[in-house]
């Protein structure tokens, strides 16, 4: 595994809000959780507007692959649970819902079995990408950490080796940095730990196409 320089794009979130112009027509939570239960394409819905999803990299996939393998090793027979990018959280937000499809996800008290979302995430992560950065950074953020079950909210860089974490403190939430191999992510909040090793395993460093950028 070879470390591409991040520049310093890890060391301080962006605040930006998604830029991508919504369909005209509204749907219903009810339309829409049915719909995703037989869509091949999934979206994440904004007080009533919905938004497909964008395909990932093969480096994307191994990272999150990664994460959460990590995650069910280490909490298997605990309480709290991972799950993988099929799992959408709920975010009620004073003046609308949202769902989004973070890419793993770490549930200690579970929505009931025949629901197709979660609202109670202690721990969420997003692997970042030049497509989905500023709404990971910005509009996702702010929206996860008014969860008031989430603890930590990861963003994990995809062609570096860098890692943010924002954790809740009694003084709110607060960043965290990591950028060595030799890093290793604390989380007793759920009993575990997160080895950059671990997260970054196999994976090979390619930056991304400047073409990718919005």
């Amino acid at each position: 595994m070879s470390k591409i320089e991040c520049s310093g794009r890890a060391a301080y979130a962006i605040n930006m809000s998604m830029t991508a112009a919504p369909k005209l027509q509204r749907i219903s939570v009810e339309d829409y959780l049915a719909g995703e239960l037989v869509s091949e394409v999934k979206h994440e819905y904004l007080g009533g507007y919905v938004y497909a999803m964008a395909g990932a990299r093969n480096v994307h996939n191994r990272i999150a692959g990664n994460l959460f393998a990590r995650l069910h090793a280490r909490l298997r027979g605990k309480p709290c649970q991972p799950y993988n990018s099929d799992a959408k959280i709920r975010v009620n937000l004073p003046t609308h819902v949202r769902f989004y499809y973070p890419d793993v996800s770490v549930v200690c008290d579970s929505n009931p079995p025949d629901e197709s979302f979660q609202d109670q995430p202690v721990v969420l992560v997003e692997v970042l990408s030049n497509k989905t950065r500023r709404i990971d950074q910005g509009e996702k953020k702010d929206a996860y950490l008014t969860l008031p079950t989430l603890n930590v909210y990861l963003l994990v860089e995809q062609d570096c080796l860098a890692v943010i974490a924002y954790r809740r403190t009694e003084q709110g939430f607060v960043q965290e940095a990591y950028a060595e191999l030799e890093a290793v992510i604390p989380l007793g909040e759920i009993g575990a730990e997160l080895p950059l090793a671990e997260i970054y395993e196999g994976v090979e460093f390619v930056p991304e196409p400047e073409e990718e950028e919005l």
